[in-house]
């Protein structure tokens, strides 16, 4: 059962979500993404390890961590998103479109 509750705002037509506690949604766009056994594995490892309180936190953290130690990589563009996983990094030979 989902936790989370859709009210429209008074007067403006637009859609707030709301907790279970009744406050409102602090983040406005939602991304899915798909995850085999092994990297959901990982991920909640990584969430359990560092006591974050749930799987979207725990990924939060990851991209957060991600970004401030990223820089250009050549050999990734144009890669095709099956190239791109969680335990493993994209090969320089990865297929591309």
């Amino acid at each position: 059962m989902s936790n989370r509750f859709i009210q429209p705002l008074p007067g403006q037509g637009r859609i707030v979500e709301k907790t279970a506690k009744g406050n409102d949604l602090q983040r406005g766009e939602r991304l899915q993404i798909m995850l085999d056994e092994d990297e959901l594995k990982a991920l909640d490892d990584f969430r359990y390890t560092n006591r974050m309180p749930s799987r979207a936190a725990a990924v939060r953290e990851l991209l957060r961590r991600g970004l401030a130690g990223s820089w250009p990589d050549s050999s990734i563009t144009g890669a095709r998103s099956e190239a791109f996983g969680v335990l493993r990094s994209p090969s320089p030979e990865a297929e591309k479109d």
